[in-house]
């Protein structure tokens, strides 16, 4: 049974893939078991990065509290 919301690709249809995203750390095509990175090294790159606090993600200053 087709999942639901899919179509099945019917005699001469070719089955649309979609196009291969590249790692965002080093690049290479990723892999289905590391999506969206293509390693565990550059997953465990990326876990890092976050960790150590070299991505933010951008706020409002601390200390600007309107009266609410």
């Amino acid at each position: 049974m087709p999942a639901r919301g899919r179509a099945a690709a019917g005699p001469g249809e070719e089955k649309r893939q979609s196009p291969v995203k590249s790692c965002p750390i080093c690049g290479k095509p990723a892999s289905e078991a590391n999506k969206p990175f293509c390693s565990p090294r550059c997953r465990d790159v990326d876990l890092n990065r976050w960790l150590s606090g070299s991505y933010a993600i951008p706020g409002r200053p601390l200390g600007d509290e309107d009266d609410e």
